[in-house]
């Protein structure tokens, strides 16, 4: 286990930096697309658009949350302030907003290589490593590695996590909830995409909305802690606090891991999700998944962290093991700071508070994980015999779904660290080899857009080939008709 351990924090701990390093990259080559066009990504959303094989913006919006917005927008953020003080939210925060940039990227690539299988718009990873940069052998082993870790390996970690906060808020026996948990994903998993988008358009925003209301309540409650705590909280990011001044590269390095960590911007995971939408042109929808790190880390995260410093519910370690902070002996990191955050408030329903959250929070990951695995598996597939397959898959899922609400899923979780992670680093690679895509894609946007056009996207006008869904449906007469950008803005 302990060689697992290593292997995995080899992996991820370099990663986390060269994510930010790439959305930084990605921000200065749209020049900042996910600062200047926040006007558009609220009206993408609101947006109404879908079609009989594609999904609406906002749908695809609440999909990717689903698998965003997950446990450790709990535990991820007190273990970060635990190891490095509260600092570590606004580097968190810096993190989201670049990282946003590395969504928009990823999410451009999914639409543009997307292609319709089995009469619905799919997309991804392996769509734009074989159709973008033509290595199809590369694609076929990502997609093999993604449909093995969402099908077979990450649904016992998150079941694990809603049984051990059951069992430790009301008492339930594990295999109780189980039972439940497996029965209620077999519900939604067997009515295919519309079930899976309608029950994320429902649980969603219920719990992104009760959490940060709750986070809002707390604040309310100890209004004369909240300009203080921001003092500790600044302060401790740039290094002039008295006591946490001497951990602020760790406040970086935790920041960064658990923005990562959390909002996956970069990874991959969200480019699935992303492909589904129905959009006039690439940019639209990827402009809807930066929004999506926002809220998944500027909202939720924050509201975790904040709502801990706050009210004081935390401790800190140095690197080197040594106490720096004991306001609350005996507390542990992870979901416990945010229990007794809660319990400040109302004494005695922080437990039950956050079992309900991390129940819903890893309960709609598993939902998106789900809609991973089949995508994945269309893909090998190439839509032929996926009927059966689909059930083999759908069986495999609920199997390891109930084992692991029973079982110890700290192997099998150190086990998909490790894919997830090395799947990670191959994604930014491809995003870095396909960045002159993105960077044609967003001007051809920008220059529609000061034409006062609807943007509509045409990738033989622009030169982009192997974009067969668009040209399959593209309108000449709409699309190759309007002048296109100068050469220099395509260069």
């Amino acid at each position: 286990m302990d060689t697992l351990v290593a292997i995995s924090d080899s992996i991820w701990n370099p990663m986390a930096y060269v994510a930010l390093a790439v959305g930084l990259f990605f921000t200065v080559l749209t020049a900042g697309v996910q600062f200047r066009r926040i006007p558009d990504m609220l009206r993408e959303i609101t947006a109404k658009r879908t079609s009989e094989e594609g999904i609406s913006p906002v749908q695809a919006l609440l999909l990717t949350l689903s698998s965003r917005v997950g446990v450790g927008n709990i535990a991820g953020v007190a273990t970060a302030i635990a190891a490095g003080g509260p600092g570590a939210l606004v580097w968190m925060a810096l993190c989201a907003l670049l990282g946003s940039a590395a969504a928009f990227a990823e999410t451009v690539l999914a639409q543009v290589y997307k292609r319709k299988v089995a009469g619905e718009h799919r997309g991804g990873i392996p769509f734009y490593v074989e159709h973008g940069l033509k290595v199809k052998w590369l694609a076929v082993v990502l997609a093999v590695v993604t449909l093995t870790g969402y099908g077979f390996v990450f649904p016992g970690v998150q079941s694990n996590n809603i049984a051990a906060s059951v069992e430790g808020a009301f008492g339930v026996q594990p295999w109780v909830t189980a039972v439940a948990v497996t029965a209620l994903f077999a519900f939604v998993i067997v009515g295919g995409t519309r079930r899976i988008v309608a029950a994320a358009q429902v649980m969603v925003p219920v719990m992104a909305i009760g959490y940060l209301l709750t986070a809002a309540i707390i604040l309310v409650v100890n209004l004369d802690s909240v300009v203080p705590a921001l003092g500790v909280i600044v302060s401790s990011a740039v290094g002039t606090h008295q006591v946490f001044g001497g951990i602020v590269g760790a406040a970086v390095a935790w920041g960064v891991r658990r923005a990562v960590f959390s909002n996956v911007a970069g990874v991959g995971e969200g480019t699935f999700g992303a492909a589904a939408s129905a959009v006039s042109h690439p940019a639209k929808q990827g402009l809807v998944q930066a929004f999506s790190i926002f809220v998944d880390t500027l909202l939720v995260c924050t509201a975790t962290g904040v709502m801990i410093v706050v009210t004081g519910s935390y401790n800190v370690v140095g690197p080197d093991g040594a106490d720096l902070v004991t306001n609350v002996p005996g507390l542990s990191a992870g979901p416990e700071y945010t229990q007794r955050a809660v319990d400040t408030m109302a004494p005695g329903i922080g437990p039950g508070f956050v079992a309900v959250a991390l129940f819903l929070f890893a309960f709609t990951t598993l939902i998106a994980f789900y809609y991973i695995a089949s995508t994945n598996l269309l893909y090998l597939l190439s839509g032929r015999a996926a009927g059966w397959a689909s059930h083999v898959l759908k069986a495999g899922m609920l199997a390891i779904t109930f084992y692991g609400a029973v079982e110890s899923a700290d192997v099998i979780w150190t086990i998909g660290d490790i894919g997830y992670g090395s799947l990670g680093w191959l994604n930014m690679i491809c995003l870095l080899l396909l960045s002159p895509v993105v960077r044609k894609v967003i001007r051809d946007y920008d220059a529609q857009r000061k034409q006062g056009l609807d943007p509509q996207f045409d990738p033989v006008r622009l030169g982009i080939t192997g974009a067969d869904f668009w040209t399959d449906t593209v309108d000449p007469a709409t699309q190759r008709s309007r002048p296109a950008p100068d050469s220099e803005e395509l260069a």
